[in-house]
């Protein structure tokens, strides 16, 4: 095998979708059709409960997110869009030019959301937690 990489080609990458494993899988279903307005595009076989498949492919605009149940039975307590900075060894990113709507809409359902606010990488952001308390973050690129 050859060293010279400049005759190699990169891969050619053309989707991206994140796995996650969910405690509760009729609520993240909701949480991210209902709520945000995703597109169930594939599921397992039909489930014997509402939105509880053994797995869930959803889209929006080009945006891709897969769904599957947790083993355990019991999520732990739920954190909030204001316990951001706890954990953050993972988050999903949205690019969102509609922040302002996007924080009142969420907020006018209950959802914990953050106010927009400046970023130190120069985008504006708000941030909020799914279900299970994977962080989300809207964010676009500050003019």
């Amino acid at each position: 095998m050859s060293n010279d990489t400049t005759s190699v080609k990169p891969i050619k990458i053309q989707g991206f979708t994140p796995l996650l494993s969910v405690f509760n899988m009729p609520a993240s279903v909701r949480f991210y059709r209902d709520l945000l307005g995703f597109d169930l595009i594939e599921t397992s076989e039909a489930p014997e409960k509402p939105d509880n498949f053994k797995w869930a492919r959803l889209g929006l605009n080009g945006t891709e997110l897969l769904l599957e149940p947790r083993g355990e039975k019991t999520c732990p307590k739920p954190a909030t869009a204001h316990d951001w900075l706890e954990r953050h060894d993972m988050s999903i990113h949205f690019g969102c030019s509609e922040l302002e709507h996007v924080y009142q809409y969420l907020q006018s359902n209950g959802v914990d959301v953050t106010v927009p606010s400046s970023t130190s990488y120069g985008y504006k952001a708000l941030y909020v937690r799914d279900p299970d308390g994977f962080p989300l973050v809207f964010h676009w690129p500050e003019a």
